[in-house]
């Protein structure tokens, strides 16, 4: 199954992370389940829509870890869930995930537009598949930035609306986890430039962008991560009660943006450089491409393949 999105029409897809399980009340909101060529995704997707000043904008949402936290960050099909909203008709994905802070002013209980990202979990053994396309079908998208800035300052307007500290701009250091960091690896970050940490934004950002749909992460910190000292003199540690506490209340500020971003959209999407990054990323030649590789690239490569 592919909807298809009228052209010049919105239609955002939402990536919940920790503490945004539920999306904002949507109307003629219907829970549907979507199969992937690529596996099963976190769950089914929400679908439905939020007021905006032109008439109704269309919000799918899908959980990242699924219907009560069950899925650790390596863990998550990544893949699925970009197919499944690339075969809703998703024109734009925000992912509104939990982070830590790598810098002091960068407080627990404040919001951050991400516009850069560091990929740790390249490390990992776990084998988190960042890539639609391999053998059979190569392609190379460019990532220099993998944020839209357009749909990362609406974003931030949104969550500004909804009364939230915003950070407009900051990297992100995408970890493994499931374990946070150690002390050491805290100041290495913070070293290397790192401004907030989380463990889900890779390999999703790099997904999203084959699927050629502009990407926002809007990151909700909850905690200063272990680098810290605190006022008594003594190193601190992440502490899992506050980070609870602290998503409990930015999840309600998440929603409350959404509707934000729902009335603030323009009524006409212009067209995003994303929209069209394959033209130029796939390089094998079309009699040489693998026709079951092809088969599963109906949904995120259809434009340009016409399969």
């Amino acid at each position: 199954m592919t909807m298809a999105t009228p052209p010049g029409a919105w239609h955002i897809g939402v990536i919940g992370g920790s503490g945004l399980y539920e999306t904002a009340p949507l109307d003629d909101a219907q829970q549907i389940d979507v199969q992937s060529s690529f596996g099963s995704p976190s769950g089914p997707i929400t679908t439905g829509t939020l007021t905006g000043t032109d008439g109704p904008v269309r919000f799918t949402f899908l959980a990242r870890h699924g219907a009560g936290h069950t899925l650790p960050p390596s863990a998550i099909n990544y893949r699925a869930n970009v197919d499944v909203l690339k075969r809703c008709g998703v024109t734009d994905v925000l992912a509104i995930s939990a982070i830590g802070s790598l810098q002091e002013e960068y407080a627990p209980g404040d919001f951050m537009a991400v516009d850069q990202i560091i990929d740790r979990t390249m490390d990992s053994t776990t084998g988190r598949e960042r890539s639609f396309f391999g053998a059979g079908c190569v392609a190379h998208v460019p990532l220099a930035d993998p944020v839209c800035p357009q749909l990362s300052v609406m974003a931030a307007n949104a969550a500004e609306a909804a009364g939230a500290t915003v950070h407009r701009g900051g990297t992100y250091v995408a970890i493994e986890g499931p374990q946070f960091s150690t002390r050491a690896e805290s100041h290495m970050y913070r070293a290397w430039g790192g401004d907030v940490i989380g463990m889900t934004a890779m390999p999703e950002a790099r997904l999203v962008r084959e699927a050629e749909l502009p990407y926002a992460l809007l990151g909700m910190i909850t905690d200063y991560d272990c680098w810290r000292v605190g006022e008594d003199g003594a190193a601190q540690d992440v502490d899992i009660a506050q980070i609870l506490e602290v998503m409990a209340r930015n999840g309600d500020i998440a929603r409350a943006a959404l509707a934000q971003l729902a009335q603030s959209l323009p009524p006409q999407r212009d067209p995003s450089p994303t929209d069209t990054i394959l033209d130029t990323a796939i390089i094998t030649a079309p009699e040489a491409r693998n026709p079951q590789v092809m088969a599963r690239l109906d949904a995120i490569a259809k434009r340009v393949t016409g399969g």
